[in-house]
């Protein structure tokens, strides 16, 4: 595999490990992938569950995780760690400064459009951050939106973009109705956002690397979606089935025990449809079931949670500690694939193998495709 380079923070491998919130990636799992090449990154969103003021006063605990997590990653490797933050988090500038002031290499921001980080680094006397921005988009239109408002506004761009198809999990930037387009597909999507990207490389002599996310669970997904165009991937589901990886060990078994026809798609809270793996909490959210919400702290501007039908950070708590009748996981169109809990050097062996086989068959083919033309 190629090295990945974002605005001159080079990767030894272009696999990047997915931001899984709540508490599925922290510092190990994320240390462990920095470790093998890869870029680790830690979530940020609901990362104070396990600090012990965390009901009590929701947005300290998150403050005070996620330095604890940053700098428990950084004392375990030497590699690339991230962090991924939704922009719909009411603490996202808090979070983002915390990030930047303990010197994360990049951070990675979806659920919305980061149009104004720039201004923020400004106000917040950040200008000469080493810390690379990659925000995550679902459509060429709207990566295009966000290059362009930043190079008319701040006379920069993001460092990278990460194009997210309809096959991840958690929660998706398409409507329910496209999920299952075939049209609406990463190949696709790849391919329509790689000459938006080429114009804002040429203008500003840069490499802008697109990295590809949503349903790459394998080497030959990697290598499929490199030949596409992608210069990397963001693979979150792989690594959940992982030693490092920070979930409840009941999270990582809900994996190992689900079928495809398990893995299914509801309403969120947050107004967005969420892929997850079905059991009875899912059931009986499908059926209309209502639970009852004591809100600490609106933790997403988005949610109303007057109305909500139930609390999708509680839930997701409970996921993560192993207590799923009261949760669920979130999880990719792949996770049945899951069969065993290795550790991530394993994972990076198999889909390295996986790769580099692939990378020789086409090596072969071209060569044969030479000589017979060379023989007529």
């Amino acid at each position: 595999m190629n090295s990945l380079n974002i605005g001159g923070l080079k990767a030894r491998l272009p696999i990047i490990q997915g931001g899984m919130g709540v508490g599925i990636s922290l510092s190990g799992l994320a240390s462990a992938v920095a470790n093998e090449g890869g870029i680790g990154v830690i979530s940020a969103v609901g990362i104070g569950l396990n600090e012990p003021n965390y009901s009590n006063n929701f947005r300290d605990a998150n403050r005070t995780a996620l330095i604890k997590e940053i700098r428990k990653a950084k004392a375990k490797t030497k590699g690339i760690i991230g962090i991924n933050i939704m922009l719909a988090l009411t603490d996202f500038d808090e979070i983002l400064n915390i990030g930047i002031n303990e010197k994360i290499d990049v951070v990675f921001m979806g659920a919305g459009l980061p149009l104004k980080i720039p201004s923020i680094i400004s106000q917040q006397k950040f200008e000469n951050t080493k810390t690379k921005f990659v925000p995550k988009v679902s459509s060429a239109k709207a990566a295009k939106l966000i290059f362009q408002y930043w190079s008319n506004k701040y006379q920069r761009v993001p460092d990278a973009v990460v194009v997210e198809g309809p096959k991840s999990g958690g929660h998706q930037g398409f409507k329910k109705k496209d999920l299952n387009d075939p049209n609406i597909n990463i190949f696709n999507l790849i391919k329509e956002t790689i000459p938006e990207i080429d114009k804002f490389e040429q203008q500003y002599g840069i490499e802008i690397p697109i990295i590809a996310a949503g349903g790459i669970y394998t080497g030959k997904d990697i290598f499929e979606i490199m030949q596409a165009g992608a210069k990397g991937v963001k693979m979150g589901t792989r690594f959940v089935t992982t030693d490092e990886c920070d979930a409840a060990m009941s999270f990582k078994k809900n994996y190992l025990s689900c079928k495809k026809e398990d893995i299914t798609i509801i309403d969120s809270p947050v107004g967005l449809p969420g892929r997850v793996i079905r059991n009875n909490f899912v059931d009986q959210i499908l059926n209309g079931a209502k639970k009852p919400i004591k809100c600490p702290w609106k933790c997403l501007k988005t949610c109303d949670y007057k109305e909500v039908p139930f609390c999708i950070a509680k839930a997701l708590i409970n996921s993560a500690k192993g207590y799923f009748s009261e949760g669920f996981s979130f999880a990719g169109t792949n996770a049945y694939l899951a069969d065993k809990i290795q550790t991530v050097k394993e994972t990076f062996s198999e889909l390295i193998l996986e790769y580099d086989t692939l990378t020789y068959m086409k090596t072969i083919e071209k060569s044969l495709q030479f000589s017979n033309k060379s023989v007529a």
